[in-house]
């Protein structure tokens, strides 16, 4: 069987350790790839720094890693829709807590996903370009279209006719805002949007109608003013702040006074001390002034856990039936572009580094 390496997460705060795993084989409802590029995103490092306070159920040491693109080396006795030797992109639920375990993380050789959860990508897309995808696809398609999120209408290929509703997706800049955009439009809705004034050129290409630049003083006033008239399908928001802009806009608008948020508040510089505390004290304190000010405005709003879509039939949707034939047709693009930090599972801790410092219209990545 085949030889299996991992970079490890011996337990919280710690640095990830490159070192041998274990090969394990498929259930018959999965297929295991062998990686060629992985995706860091916030929450690998963000579970590693303070998980205990909302990932509990995480038993170290673990291997962490959800986008993972590469090729199918081994499939479980009832996948139908791959083969040995598909290129494919997944999303690795190395953190889900019905799946949790080490064998489904991304930083590793060898990553054991679940087939409804895959997609086949054709030969003009480089699995760096194709790791970009998964996890912030996966969060917009939660935040979009599932039933207790917007429960907006589903993307379709070619895409929809307009339905004559505006989404607004504030942080259209970033992996979930780019896939979110590209989503919504091929569902039939307009979408205005947020993000700084060197990215407004890439997200009018993916689709949005309207930019506006999150940092000016009078953002939310000019979003109330362009969506006069119009009947508003809710907000998905990304980045500190959005949510409470969001609100004062839905407030002053017609529609849907919805807002499904992917960014939990955290504190504004990672405490080097006392980081659970800190960290449940500023989740708290946001809670309690969230819930004033969405009653005071009449505005609901949830969070997104992007692991729901992999029951409830919204995964299934994206990565089976609706990504491999968009991506063949060209319909959907692979955005933001990759940030290869290096090749090899040895530069896995450099990446996650690189990632907490931040970036701006870009997925950091390793080739494997």
């Amino acid at each position: 069987m085949f030889k299996n390496t991992a970079a490890w997460v011996p337990g919280p705060k710690l640095p990830l350790e490159v070192k041998s795993a274990p090969y394990t084989r498929p259930l018959a409802n999965e297929v295991v790839i062998r990686n060629h590029a992985v995706a860091v995103n916030p929450i690998d490092w963000i579970v590693k720094d303070m998980g205990e306070i909302i990932f509990g159920w995480i038993k170290y040491p673990t291997i962490f890693g959800c986008d993972v693109a590469g090729e199918v080396v081994e499939v479980g006795s009832s996948v139908t829709h791959f083969k040995i030797g598909d290129r494919v992109l997944s999303y690795a639920l190395s953190m889900n807590q019905k799946t949790v375990g080490p064998s489904k993380g991304g930083f590793q050789l060898y990553t054991v996903l679940l087939e409804h959860m895959t997609s086949a990508i054709p030969a003009t897309l480089s699995y760096e370009k194709a790791a970009v995808f998964p996890l912030g696809l996966a969060t917009a398609a939660a935040g979009l279209f599932e039933k207790n999120q917007l429960g907006l209408e589903y993307p379709t290929v070619p895409k929809s006719l307009s339905n004559g509703k505006t989404l607004i997706i504030w942080g259209g800049s970033t992996s979930v805002g780019v896939n979110a955009i590209q989503l919504a439009v091929a569902a039939g809705y307009e979408v205005f949007t947020t993000c700084s004034p060197k990215n407004s050129n890439l997200v009018a290409s993916l689709g949005a109608s309207k930019t506006f630049d999150y940092k000016s003083r009078t953002v939310v006033s000019d979003m109330i003013t362009a969506l006069k008239g119009k009947t508003v399908a809710g907000a998905l928001t990304m980045g500190d702040g959005g949510a409470d802009a969001c609100m004062d806009i839905l407030a002053k608008c017609e529609g849907n006074k919805f807002i499904s948020m992917a960014t939990y508040p955290k504190p504004k510089t990672p405490p080097k001390r006392f980081a659970v505390p800190i960290g449940i004290y500023t989740f708290v304190s946001w809670s309690a002034k969230n819930w004033v000010k969405s009653k005071t405005n009449g505005v609901n709003t949830i969070f997104i856990e992007a692991s729901t879509v992999v029951e409830n039939g919204v995964g299934k949707m994206i990565f089976e039936d609706f990504l491999p034939r968009a991506l063949e047709g060209g319909n959907f693009v692979a955005a933001p572009d990759p940030l290869v930090i290096g090749k090899g599972l040895e530069f896995a801790n450099e990446a996650v580094e690189k990632q907490k410092a931040g970036v701006s219209a870009k997925k950091v990545m390793i080739s494997l």
